[in-house]
């Protein structure tokens, strides 16, 4: 139940800072302040490893919603999924532990927008996930990214992304909605 309400916090907070500040370019990196409450730790008394991701997600909401992709996304009925994660652990979060998350979007291709978020403590990276999201209709099909930008009326100055990209989502893909998907074992 925690993470609800760190989840509504969040949202309140990026609303009034897209109110007072205006919105960020999409390149900005976004931070939002977190603990490690005692609901995070697993049965070793560190953050749980399913937990990164919950607690990731409020520095996406954080970043949609002060780049102004939010409320975009709200007027014209499109919604995002994640469609894959990848998520690199290189040091344990521990109880009462400050850190940062970190979250900046890293670039995107024709149908999805990819995300960097990172548990960062004192300029350190403990943990790195990648993120990749897509823009949904509410009637169906996926929204195009120059739609996307021309509804943010923005330009596209995201990065390129780095060839390993198409790699990792071809090597993690399952199967279209529409194929079908057997559970095998080999």
């Amino acid at each position: 139940m925690n993470v609800w309400w760190r989840t509504l916090l969040t949202i309140m907070r990026a609303k009034v800072m897209l109110r007072r500040r205006g919105p960020v370019p999409p390149t900005s990196v976004g931070r939002i302040r977190l603990r490690t409450l005692p609901t995070d730790i697993d049965l070793l008394r560190h953050m749980n490893n399913g937990r990164y991701a919950s607690l990731f997600d409020l520095g996406r909401f954080d970043l949609l919603i002060r780049t102004g992709i939010w409320d975009a996304m709200n007027a014209k009925g499109w919604y995002a999924v994640v469609a894959t994660e990848t998520v690199t652990f290189r040091k344990s979060l521990q109880l009462w532990q400050r850190f940062t998350v970190e979250s900046r979007l890293y670039g995107h291709d024709d149908k999805a927008v990819y995300q960097i978020h990172r548990a960062v403590v004192d300029g350190e990276v403990y943990a790195e996930m990648i993120v990749r999201a897509r823009f949904l209709r509410r009637s169906g099909g996926v929204v195009p990214m120059e739609e996307l930008f021309e509804a943010l009326h923005r330009p596209d100055d995201l990065p390129p992304l780095p060839e390993w990209i198409a790699t990792w989502v071809e090597g993690s893909s399952l199967p279209s909605t529409k194929a079908p998907a057997p559970s095998l074992w080999e």
